[in-house]
């Protein structure tokens, strides 16, 4: 785990938000900068990729447990999020885009947790954002495609049933909405939780160094304290980082939904 404490510096260093805006490794200054966390979300990449090209290719009629495990991954998505959501008619057409979706999100969450890697790919907003704004094309394509801009606005912006002067306040407000708060609400959502379960993680594991290497004899048993809240935070964010794809990918679907609704 990342180590707050500095070397050769005493005393506890608490975990900063520094930690989230490395120092850059390639390309210093320019729109390509690497930098720590872009390496992660690569290898998160490469190794995600790595795993569905051998399961294709080793594609049997009757799976074993990899290809059992992969296959209930992509039901998981199909069954439960595209077909619970939108129906069988209208998931086949999203289904590819929630895998995606989900699996990404796992994926570079689950670096998080990872020796050596210890950063959830999704703990800064660019990446984060770049999936939502693709929700949101989609979900702003598929209501015009289906209604026409016309109706599409007028179903979003205006909805039935209010007296006309009160759409002075609802239109804005729900322009905004589909504009901005629900976009930047779902990018927001999962960066915020990777950020809470790193910090979390980075406070546990540099407490247990400082009470182990710095501290007084007599408060070096804390250390067992602390490590036990590592390896119980470590275990949470396993549980967060899966919840998080899936309920950014439930959301992704139920946004669509609205769009392809009669009446929104």
């Amino acid at each position: 785990m990342l180590l707050a404490a500095s070397e050769g510096e005493g005393g506890f260093h608490a975990p900063s938000i520094e930690e989230f805006f490395p120092p850059a490794i390639l390309f210093e200054d320019t729109i390509f900068q690497i930098d720590r966390i872009w390496i992660v979300r690569i290898i998160a990449m490469v190794v995600l990729l790595t795993v569905f090209v051998i399961a294709a290719r080793r594609a049997k009629l009757v799976p074993g447990r990899f290809q059992g495990a992969i296959e209930m991954m992509l039901d998981f998505v199909r069954v439960q999020v595209a077909e619970q959501i939108l129906g069988k008619e209208n998931a086949k057409r999203f289904v590819p885009m929630l895998t995606v979706i989900f699996l990404s999100i796992l994926a570079f969450n689950l670096t998080g947790i990872i020796p050596f890697l210890n950063m959830a790919g999704t703990a800064r907003i660019g990446l984060p954002l770049v999936l939502a704004l693709w929700v949101f094309v989609t979900y702003w394509w598929v209501g015009i495609s289906k209604h026409g801009l016309g109706g599409y606005l007028k179903s979003n912006l205006f909805p039935p049933g209010i007296p006309w002067p009160i759409y002075i306040i609802v239109t804005p407000i729900e322009l905004l909405q589909i504009l901005v708060v629900r976009p930047v609400s779902l990018a927001l959502r999962l960066t915020a939780n990777m950020i809470a379960g790193h910090i979390m993680l980075v406070l546990c594991f540099s407490a247990t160094h400082f009470f182990v290497l710095e501290a007084s004899a007599a408060l070096k048993p804390i250390a067992a304290l602390t490590l036990a809240g590592g390896f119980a935070f470590t275990a949470f964010e396993l549980l967060v980082a899966a919840l998080q794809a899936y309920i950014f990918a439930l959301l992704a679907a139920v946004y669509i939904s609205l769009s392809l609704e009669e009446e929104h």
